[in-house]
């Protein structure tokens, strides 16, 4: 049995394997969630269940030749079942498009965990997921605001 800190320790050291096994397009990935976890992401919606978080995941890799989180920047704030880790990422589209590009896309993001034992039972990830800042309307409104400033 774990004691409160070991438990928690377990879980920030969970979550941040997810970033590892995610890098590495690792399906082991899968192992670190309950059966009926829950998954959202923007533009995307939510997941239910490892089948439907692994038919997200292999949707967004069709995307994505390379990716890399920069683990040893994350900030990791953990209270109760929740981890919370904010950071940044950069990699490759499948179309030859390095992110971010420092204009208008910026691979930060915020990923709330929620965890049931030391298993993940919601991720929910806040991140932009116009990697190659092609969603054109959605770029051209903070590219105005931004060269008036």
């Amino acid at each position: 049995m774990h004691d409160s800190s070991d438990l928690q320790k377990a879980r920030e050291e969970a979550a941040i394997n997810y970033f590892r096994l995610v890098d590495s397009a690792d399906p082991a990935v899968l192992d670190l969630f309950t059966d009926d976890a829950q998954m959202f992401f923007p533009k995307f919606g939510f997941a239910t269940g490892k089948d439907q978080i692994g038919a997200f995941a292999q949707g967004l890799g069709r995307g994505i030749s390379a990716i890399e989180h920069d683990i040893p920047g994350f900030i990791v704030l953990s209270s109760g079942n929740y981890v919370v880790i904010e950071g940044a990422v950069k990699g490759t589209t499948t179309s030859g498009v390095a992110f971010p590009d420092g204009v208008s896309s910026f691979g930060l993001f915020c990923n709330v965990f929620e965890f049931e034992g030391e298993r993940i039972k919601r991720a929910h990830i806040y991140e932009d997921p116009d990697f190659a800042s092609t969603h054109t309307d959605g770029v051209a409104w903070g590219k105005s605001v931004s060269d008036s400033m």
